[in-house]
């Protein structure tokens, strides 16, 4: 599974409403600033994210964005499926390919990728935005990724 460019600012965008949550609505110049994301793009995953019922948009002098509920009640999955961001770790498993695979009443790696897609859907689920905003930043990577040679 490999998330898209969506789906990771959305969630550090989301990480950053949680952060400031309890202070007057943020506006969506300071989020991309501060998460390097453009505004416009930004602009475009609010859109979707509101939609979802996940932030909530002031208008006027003090407008901004703000959370639609607690950062405890947001889960990582949420805020990944408002953005569309398929879950499925790999591509015959996604819910909009799954009917054409010709191979999945015989497949026989079928039930290694249910599994591992339920993990991923508790994972994400059970991870709030509250969860990540207790996490403290790191310098350097924990697990680098790992090259043969």
């Amino acid at each position: 599974m490999r998330l898209s460019t969506q789906g990771r600012y959305a969630l550090r965008a989301m990480v950053d409403l949680a952060l400031h949550q309890g202070q007057a609505p943020i506006l969506r110049q300071e989020i991309a600033e501060r998460q390097e994301i453009s505004s416009s793009y930004l602009a475009q995953l609010f859109l979707k994210l509101r939609r979802a019922g996940l932030v909530q948009s002031v208008l006027g002098p003090g407008g901004g964005y703000l959370l639609a509920k607690s950062a405890s009640e947001i889960s990582a999955g949420d805020v990944l499926r408002a953005v569309q961001e398929s879950l499925a770790p790999v591509y015959c498993m996604d819910a909009e390919c799954q009917d054409t695979c010709h191979r999945a009443d015989g497949c026989p790696t079928r039930a290694l990728w249910i599994k591992l897609g339920q993990q991923i859907d508790v994972t994400l689920d059970s991870t709030t935005l509250a969860d990540l905003c207790e996490q403290p930043p790191r310098v350097a990577q924990e697990n680098p990724v790992r090259t043969s040679g």
